[in-house]
């Protein structure tokens, strides 16, 4: 199995590039989601470290906000939590997948929780900042403070285009994309 890692800027497009392979594919933020609705175990964990913040279940997404905008290391807290919660979603994902050609990693902090193998293809989704801008601005919870919070535990993005095979510049149209794609998996499969 190729296992495909998307990187990129936040609200770069990671997610709709890893819908375009058109692959089964690991969605990470999804999995947050539905941990954050779910679990009632990791509710527990997070009540446990953040008792100031974390009051009701499912997990309002505006306490963890709060958390990690009154304290730098409650986002630190947290991502210890739900990551491990996470990777067994990833590894149930991987093990039900074992047989495909190609599967596809949507995982915002991929390098930075080394999840990635040394053969795993790495791509680097490439936006324009101005077109970065008014996609995230468009997003109900928007916050430039949470996303700042976010970039911080990040590893640079010069450094994640070094470490890619390819880029995918990403001008929000389905023809370019597809084309980008297309040729990716010509060279890879």
């Amino acid at each position: 199995m190729i296992k495909i890692g998307i990187l990129g800027d936040i609200g770069s497009g990671k997610s709709y590039i890893a819908r375009n392979f058109g692959y089964p594919t690991f969605n990470a933020d999804d999995e947050v989601k539905k941990i954050y609705r779910n679990n009632k175990k990791i509710f527990i964990k997070l009540k446990k470290v953040l008792p100031k913040y974390i009051f009701s279940f499912p997990i309002n997404k505006n306490e963890i906000s709060t958390a990690i905008l009154s304290d730098k290391q409650n986002l630190k807290k947290i991502v210890k939590i739900v990551h491990l919660e996470v990777r067994k979603k990833l590894n149930i994902f991987l093990k039900k997948n074992k047989n495909k050609k190609i599967t596809i990693l949507d995982i915002p902090l991929l390098l930075e929780n080394k999840i990635n193998e040394k053969n795993d293809i790495l791509i680097f989704v490439q936006s324009k900042k101005l077109n970065i801008s008014k996609r995230l601005m468009k997003r109900p919870n928007y916050n430039q403070k949470l996303l700042n919070k976010f970039k911080s535990i990040q590893l640079p993005l010069d450094y994640k285009k070094k470490k890619s095979h390819f880029v995918i510049k990403n001008n929000f149209t389905k023809k370019s994309v597809k084309k980008d794609i297309k040729n990716i998996l010509k060279k890879i499969l």
